[in-house]
């Protein structure tokens, strides 16, 4: 019987059939970290330094007169805050208008979204002639860019040339005279009418992706036991959707709750009745010069955001769990 002597130094004899142990190189460990670090630093320089520098801004009484060396405008702490918050106060009553109004728009805008989204889906669940071509079509509103689609509304809803006078009074005869579609109580409907034409497109092809995950077997089950339409979808498709429409209805509501440029261009400076937010914590800060103040409104929306973010998902993480 033979016996192998290793030397100092070697590496001892591999045994037969043991796996060979492979070395990694010191570069390799590292790629995954430097191919996240370009994304790292850009959502470093777009989100979260703007973000803390917003709410450094919002501590300092920042004015026009510190606009050139903002640095040197002087501290306030929570001032700001509490002329935000303050409800005797115009500043806060017009933003808690203001607030109000952008809760019923969104309220609206992401049920009647998610309804007609949810109706397209369903009615093109089924194979039928001209279905591609009803897709496409569907979908236009969400692929056209946002000004070209908001600014063509913009013309149509106008009072003595818009095609919507034309077509509903002087056409139709549905409505008396021309009435002002982007003044008044009517600016809360036309604001309404553009958000949901811009955005039901997304819930209807989100809708339509989960629809396309839920088994035929479970309709012809419920066919064979005498489930009609309406049973159908109310104990097979809404139930089986209920994950897809959990997040749908998050990114609506933040869409619409953040939406800036559909409000802007449609009014450029929204009447009472269409005052959304985002709009208003811009005039505060750009029309009047007071960046502090904007910059408080701008935190307190954060806050409430993200807030009723986290309290979306975790009531919805404690239903799944007792379901």
């Amino acid at each position: 019987m033979s016996t192998t002597v290793t030397a100092p130094g070697d590496a001892p004899p591999r045994a037969p059939g043991a796996p060979r142990r492979r070395f990694r190189r010191p570069g390799r460990a590292l790629l995954p970290y430097l191919l996240v670090l370009p994304a790292l630093i850009a959502e470093l320089a777009i989100h979260v330094i703007p973000m803390l520098v917003g709410v450094w801004m919002s501590l300092l009484h920042l004015t026009q007169f510190f606009i050139r060396n903002w640095t040197a405008a002087p501290y306030g702490g929570l001032a700001n805050y509490r002329v935000a918050v303050d409800t005797h106060g115009p500043v806060a009553k017009d933003l808690l208008h203001s607030f109000l109004i952008t809760v019923g728009v969104t309220a609206v805008v992401v049920a009647l979204s998610w309804l007609f989204g949810l109706a397209a889906a369903v009615f093109l669940e089924r194979p039928f002639r001209g279905r591609a071509a009803l897709r496409t079509l569907f979908l236009v509103p969400y692929a056209l860019p946002v000004f070209t689609a908001v600014i063509t509304w913009r013309f149509m809803l106008q009072r003595d040339s818009g095609m919507v006078n034309n077509v509903l009074s002087d056409k139709l005869h549905l409505v008396h005279g021309h009435p002002f579609w982007l003044l008044g109580g009517n600016s809360f409907v036309s604001l309404v009418l553009v958000n949901v034409w811009r955005l039901w497109p997304f819930a209807f092809l989100t809708l339509m992706a989960g629809l396309q995950s839920i088994p035929g077997d479970l309709y012809e089950a419920a066919a064979i036991d005498g489930a009609g339409f309406l049973r159908r979808l109310r104990s097979v498709t809404l139930p089986l959707l209920r994950p897809v429409n959990r997040v749908l209805v998050l990114v609506l509501f933040l869409w619409t709750f953040n939406d800036f440029n559909t409000a802007y261009i449609l009014f450029e400076q929204p009447p009472a009745d269409a005052d959304m937010i985002s709009i208003h914590i811009y005039n505060a800060s750009f029309l009047t010069w007071n960046f502090g103040l904007g910059s408080a409104m701008s935190v307190l929306l954060l806050a409430f955001l993200l807030i009723v973010t986290l309290g979306y998902l975790g009531a919805g993480k404690l239903r799944s769990r007792h379901a």
